[in-house]
């Protein structure tokens, strides 16, 4: 393993930025300081004029495997998302099959120790008659990063919309529980309500199918029930201006029994792009009307939203391909191009790179409770980025390293690069270059 001494970075981190010295020994960042000299082997790095940033946790992605690897796998995207920066992804459990078992769960781990580049987490799957199985995941709080419900958007055993169980699991669970909020009764209604008008629907028809009162009923029940057994509670992909009455910030974000996340398709797309992109924006829950976009930012930077996400979804070209709207796959992918996009935001001074490292690294550590990773601190583990701010890129097809081969943002200019990106301390990605011969850890957790 390397020993590398990082010089003269712009490092951002707690809130502060400034300049120094990073020394990585042993997967882990050694010391933090002006002009470190060292008196064994080192290799160096020059990082001036460069930003140094913990790397980005995600906490929200669908990798595909098993099942669903001609669409991705955990090997492919765990690759993209090294390239955009992001050294550690918590992946979802509706697989196939889904994983509705500690066996199952323990099988996509395996996967993982073998392929994935970047660190990883799995949360385990609730379906409606597998209860016992959820419980055994208490036993593992400190090794899984959360329990995932369905509350909508799904189908099968995996769509979880029963009262009488969601008390169960919500009261049986120590765990973090994150749910996906869309009301099914009102998705199925607003259908009805639109085939009175029209034969066939149109990309913007997502946004009035999948509307805000269906966020919002769902993730008021959601609350609901967390506030009755003290749950904790971590809502998804947060997509409209009315649910954000529903947050707060007046606690510190450790304090915080329930939390929300807003992805990056949310900050940047608007019901109005539905019109050049159609079906490549369509996802779950819906891109709004642009009244929403404004909102979200405003309550991202005042912390009644917690954590920037992803929810990389992806799904082949043809998929994404049908004119008929119920065939159109729903879900974009985006890990290879978040940290790149939030940059492109703080250049236009829509947000500083300070808090954008605390809503993708500070944040998503604090809120899991994940052990020594997310910030830069001496006896941390090395997951760190190296960004260069004065280089842009476009994106085309010949730079996507998803396994999908495409990109809503495609031809879209970032103002920045992702450099280098260290995991455990290994420079696994470097200038356009991947190091696949060590793999990335586990996640742990420090859960009392």
């Amino acid at each position: 393993m390397s020993t590398y001494l990082i010089k003269n970075a712009t490092v951002v981190n707690e809130g502060k930025t400034y300049v120094a010295d990073v020394l990585i020994k042993n997967e882990r960042i050694a010391k933090i300081g002006s002009n470190i000299n060292v008196n064994f082997a080192v290799e160096e790095v020059d990082a001036t004029g460069k930003y140094l940033l913990p790397g980005v946790i995600d906490d929200q992605v669908h990798f595909r495997e098993p099942g669903l690897t001609h669409k991705a796998t955990i090997y492919t995207e765990s690759k993209a998302a090294i390239a955009g920066g992001v050294t550690s992804f918590m992946e979802m459990p509706n697989t196939i099959p889904p994983v509705f078992t500690q066996d199952l769960l323990e099988d996509k781990y395996l996967i993982a120790s073998k392929n994935s580049l970047a660190n990883y987490s799995f949360f385990m799957g609730t379906g409606n008659d597998n209860y016992e199985e959820i419980m055994k995941t208490n036993a593992k709080k400190n090794n899984v990063c959360g329990v995932k419900i369905f509350m909508g958007s799904s189908t099968g055993n995996l769509l979880v919309d029963n009262p009488v169980y969601l008390e169960k699991i919500f009261a049986g669970t120590e765990l973090l529980i994150a749910t996906h909020c869309e009301e099914e009764t009102i998705i199925k209604a607003n259908i009805e309500k639109l085939k009175l008008t029209k034969e066939h629907f149109e990309p913007a028809d997502h946004p009035v199918i999948r509307d805000e009162e269906a966020c919002f009923e769902s993730s008021l029940k959601a609350i609901q029930f967390a506030k009755k057994f003290n749950s904790r509670l971590h809502i998804l992909h947060i997509s409209t201006e009315k649910e954000l009455q529903l947050f707060g910030n007046l606690l510190p974000l450790k304090d915080k029994r329930i939390t929300a996340e807003v992805c990056v398709h949310h900050l940047h797309f608007t019901s109005e792009d539905y019109e050049n992109l159609g079906y490549k924006i369509k996802c779950n829950p819906a891109i709004k009307s642009p009244n929403n976009k404004p909102k979200l930012w405003e309550a991202l930077l005042d912390d009644r939203l917690d954590v920037i996400a992803t929810d990389h979804a992806p799904h082949t070209f043809e998929e994404k391909s049908s004119e008929d709207y119920f065939k159109a796959h729903a879900g974009l992918p985006l890990v290879q191009h978040s940290l790149q996009l939030m940059l492109h935001y703080v250049k236009d001074g829509k947000i500083s790179i300070e808090k954008v490292v605390e809503k993708m690294s500070h944040a998503v550590a604090t809120c899991f409770e994940i052990k020594e990773r997310g910030f830069i601190r001496e006896g941390y583990y090395a997951d760190l980025v190296l960004v260069d701010m004065n280089k842009d890129c476009t994106i085309t097809k010949d730079n996507i390293l998803y396994k999908c081969g495409w990109s809503p943002l495609e031809n879209f200019t970032m103002p920045a690069i992702i450099e280098k990106a260290f995991v455990n301390g290994n420079l696994v990605y470097g200038n356009n270059v991947f190091n696949e011969s060590v793999k990335g850890q586990r996640l742990k957790f420090e859960r009392s």
